[in-house]
């Protein structure tokens, strides 16, 4: 009996060891690789990879907290990439996006989701999805693809497949409100950094933003103005770089948050909140200066007060007057003139584009010539028009599914609004989605930026309204109450 409790002593205490041992090696490897990292990158270089680090670790316990980091992410460091480079430097998107996949697979794996909830429209969405995949194996006949490319193509299949995972995962009428108020949070944080540094000195705005080379930013030559010229004004830029890309960002983001403003039960109880952060992304909007991006929103407020809320037709009517005669809006309404006209710069070299666009689809019209080159010298794909680069890059035939695919979106919205419509909870949230999706598909008549590869941010966003339209309108058909005439025939047979 003693040289059983001896024995049974013996292990406990040869277990301490083993666990006071584990620990003293853990916090030792711990300390070392903070040592070494303070040494090789610096100590706030270093304490920002250890809070990104233990963000990682807290976004993968939870999907939503994933799903908003990425919402995040993309409104607020789109550009940014991982600071330490080890076999590879993935972009701050590309963790986030990992992030959500991996919590959403482990929903999966362990039980705790069951059958997937779809539409009919993603059958059309993987179509297209497959003949991107067809149009990028046909381009290669063309040009070898770098690793860049590949990596960018992967990421903009993978910003699409995120309709199939966000449209299941968003089953809850409450997890679309919080999803529209991480919108509100993040949209005017990003318009208030790019007013703010729009009115800041240029070398202080610059000197901010040089800060975020760390992450993959610019070193330099940040700051942008009209045509490149100093003399012309400067662009609001926030940290989106481009300022055309920044005004699509803008412009759809505050369409999803106008409804709300004249809603009966808006997502944030406070209206004058809610009207606040409209009005500064609006005028972050203005100062991008980006013509596109303006008259989409101004198209996408006119569809949202014909709509429903015909009561913003008379402020509209107004700001309409106004707009010609205000002091701050005459350079602005001069460049609207000219872009009209064809008399700017700007304006003519986007001619000169659609004129090459148009020349290099009629030599390649069905299949298009891919996204790794071009098979001429004379002609070039990139084009700011993003139906004439579809068309460009994925054929007449890849622009015809992906049109189809966004008419399917809108068809099945219109079908869940008639129901929507009568819900004050329901209405605003389906009516800011959809009217987002047709800003969009307005600012892409002068602009790419949804389409372009090394502009992931913008496809993923892009992407993230379609998945938001369609989940908003799945989530309205689901609560509908069935037909009488079904009703009848089952009582019938019973």
């Amino acid at each position: 009996m003693r040289s059983s409790n001896a024995l049974t002593l013996w292990f406990s205490q040869l277990d301490r060891r083993r666990t006071a041992i584990a620990v003293g090696l853990a916090i030792g490897l711990t300390g070392g690789g903070i040592g070494l990292l303070i040494a090789g990158v610096g100590p706030l270089l270093a304490l920002a990879v250890i809070l990104g680090a233990l963000a990682c670790l807290y976004i993968i316990t939870d999907v939503n907290i994933a799903l908003y980091a990425i919402i995040g992410t993309v409104i607020l460091l789109p550009f940014g990439i991982f600071p330490v480079k080890i076999a590879l430097t993935p972009t701050l998107l590309d963790l986030a996006l990992a992030g959500f996949l991996l919590v959403y697979l482990f929903q999966w794996m362990t039980g705790r989701r069951g059958r997937s909830r779809l539409t009919p429209i993603h059958a059309l969405i993987a179509v297209y999805l497959m003949w991107l995949v067809f149009a990028f194996a046909l381009g290669l006949r063309h040009a070898g693809p770098t690793s860049t490319t590949i990596r960018q193509f992967a990421e903009t299949l993978l910003s699409i497949g995120m309709v199939f995972v966000l449209v299941d995962l968003l089953r809850e009428s409450a997890r679309l409100r919080r999803l529209v108020t991480v919108v509100f949070i993040a949209i005017g944080a990003q318009a208030f950094l790019a007013a703010a540094l729009f009115v800041a000195p240029d070398s202080l705005a610059e000197s901010v933003l040089v800060r975020l080379s760390r992450i993959g930013y610019p070193a330099g030559g940040v700051i942008r103005y009209i045509e490149d010229n100093p003399a012309l004004g400067e662009r609001a830029i926030g940290t989106w770089v481009d300022p055309n890309a920044l005004g699509g960002i803008l412009a759809t983001a505050a369409i999803i948050i106008a409804p709300q403003v004249a809603a009966r039960e808006p997502v944030i109880p406070s209206r004058w909140l809610t009207l606040s952060i409209f009005l500064l992304a609006a005028l972050a909007l203005f100062l991008t200066a980006s013509r596109a991006s303006f008259l989409a929103f101004s198209a996408g407020l006119l569809l949202i007060a014909l709509v429903r809320y015909r009561r913003l037709l008379p402020v509209l009517l107004v700001a309409g007057l106004l707009f010609p005669f205000l002091p701050q809006t005459q350079s602005y309404l001069l460049r609207l003139a000219q872009a009209f006209q064809g008399a700017d710069l700007a304006t003519q070299m986007r001619i000169g584009e659609w004129t090459d666009s148009l020349t290099l689809i009629s030599r390649y019209p069905i299949f298009g010539v891919g996204f790794t080159g071009t098979p001429e010298i004379d002609i070039y794909a990139d084009v700011a028009n993003m139906y004439l680069m579809m068309a460009s890059q994925i054929g007449m035939a890849g622009l015809l599914i992906f049109l189809l695919s966004i008419t399917g979106v809108f068809v099945y919205g219109a079908r869940a609004w008639r129901l929507a419509r009568r819900d004050p909870a329901s209405a605003a949230i389906h009516l800011g989605f959809h009217a987002a999706l047709f800003t969009a598909m307005v600012n892409a008549v002068a602009d790419l930026y949804f389409f372009r590869l090394d502009f992931q941010a913008s496809i993923t966003w892009f992407w993230l309204i379609v998945a938001l339209c369609l989940a908003s309108s799945r989530l309205v058909l689901e609560r509908a109450p069935p037909a009488k005439d079904t009703v009848a025939k089952g009582s019938r047979l019973q």
